[in-house]
């Protein structure tokens, strides 16, 4: 006896399952982090509900990096596999319309196609890079509180600069990362930081000349955005490197310290992590 056809697919299921790459942006002020977490609202989960719902099949996702509760994404990448026959039906047009008309303007996917063979959209990564907003400014900006941290304390360029320079190179980031569980503190954390920089988008009435294309402005101060590229993360690397920077800053902290504190090997020589609302995950980079 022959078995029907699955739902939204073909007769060919018979076939290895087909890989799918997706390009996802989230805004991550209403999600518990990007991971599915039993009875918590996910990107994770949310999506592959979704897309089950498309493709009328179980989904599970891999995801490029991991995001926590309140960050945010315009770059993650995703994978999961469907039943050859299932794939046979999926136009990428299609579902990219129909996840959007589900999940958006929360959770959009920009686009999707069949996966190269050999695709991982974790262990395929060679880079990911992330933005952090600061508002600097005497007030807060109610129209960027979702998007940025206010910090009210003056912040100096120079010292977030040559702070952010001390990070470029291979690094064991023990100081700046939570571990792992199962793991023990004597275990290296090593990532190769391939670029970090602060860059100043000014606001109305700064005096400063406008930025060569249109950003984000607070109605009164300073946006900074720390910009930083490296192989691989590890968590809350990112916040608790901004929260670090920003005592430099501040004048709390030398630039100097951040190498120390990096040979120092020891989280409680770090500041404490700058809140997550203002770090977003900007693009993945794999091999051309």
């Amino acid at each position: 006896m022959s078995a029907s056809p699955r739902p939204g697919g073909t007769d060919g299921d018979e076939g290895p399952p087909v890989r799918w790459r997706l390009s996802v942006a989230y805004d991550g002020s209403g999600f518990h982090g990007f991971a599915a977490q039993e009875g918590q609202r996910t990107v994770a989960g949310c999506l592959a509900e979704a897309l089950g719902r498309v493709t009328r099949s179980a989904v599970s996702l891999t995801c490029a990096g991991r995001t926590d509760a309140g960050v945010h994404a315009v770059g993650q990448v995703v994978h999961f596999e469907v039943p050859a026959g299932v794939s046979a039906g999926l136009d990428p047009a299609g579902l990219v319309k129909s996840c959007n008309s589900q999940l958006g303007p929360a959770i959009v996917v920009r686009d999707a196609a069949p996966a190269p063979a050999g695709f991982d959209a974790r262990h395929s990564a060679t880079a990911r890079r992330y933005r952090y907003l600061v508002v600097n400014a005497p007030v807060p900006d109610p129209l960027l509180a979702g998007l940025a941290w206010h910090v009210s304390d003056p912040l100096d360029l120079r010292s977030l600069a040559a702070a952010a320079d001390a990070l470029l190179g291979e690094h064991d980031f023990r100081a700046f990362c939570r571990r792992v569980p199962g793991t023990s503190p004597a275990d290296p954390i090593t990532r190769r930081v391939l670029d970090a920089r602060w860059t100043r988008w000014p606001g109305p009435g700064s005096g400063a000349a406008s930025p060569p294309a249109p950003v984000l402005a607070p109605v009164a101060g300073d946006l900074y955005a720390f910009e930083i590229e490296a192989n691989a993360f590890c968590h809350q690397m990112v916040r608790s490197l901004v929260g670090t920077l920003v005592d430099v800053g501040r004048g709390k902290r030398r630039p100097s310290d951040i190498l120390w504190i990096l040979r120092s090997a020891d989280r409680q020589q770090a500041s404490q992590p700058a809140p997550p609302q203002g770090l977003t995950l900007m693009a993945v980079r794999y091999p051309v």
